[in-house]
């Protein structure tokens, strides 16, 4: 289980993953527990959207930066992703970024706290 300031942390530090293991030789980093160590110390959720932010920055940098042919360049060889073209990086940070996005929206409709743009629709 991850705390919300984890969960934020974690999708943040999956965001830099992504972006690192398609340029590393050896592909992405399958250190798991080496990751998931990284996030015991995360304990503030302001420090996890401030990671997350910088996340986001780092990632569009990154993708403005590199040229059409190095995005359809193929990924390294390995268990995640190996040899499809980078640009599938993107795709894959879009849907782990909502899928822990859901995980908050249905944590936080638990506790009965409702979004401000279902309240609009609601009224």
């Amino acid at each position: 289980m991850l705390t919300v300031a984890q969960q934020v942390a974690h999708t943040a530090q999956t965001l830099d993953w992504f972006i690192q293991g398609a340029f590393r030789r050896e592909g992405f980093d399958l250190d798991f527990e080496k990751h998931a160590k990284a996030l015991d110390a995360v304990t503030s959720l302001a420090t996890a959207r401030s990671m997350l932010e910088t996340a986001y920055v780092n990632a569009i940098q990154f993708l403005r930066s590199r040229s059409p042919e190095d995005i359809e360049r193929p990924l390294p060889p390995g268990p995640v992703m190996g040899g499809q073209p980078i640009s599938g990086i993107v795709w894959s940070m879009v849907e782990h970024t909502a899928h822990h996005r859901g995980a908050l929206t249905v944590y936080s409709r638990r506790l009965g706290k409702v979004p401000p743009h279902a309240l609009r629709r609601m009224n």
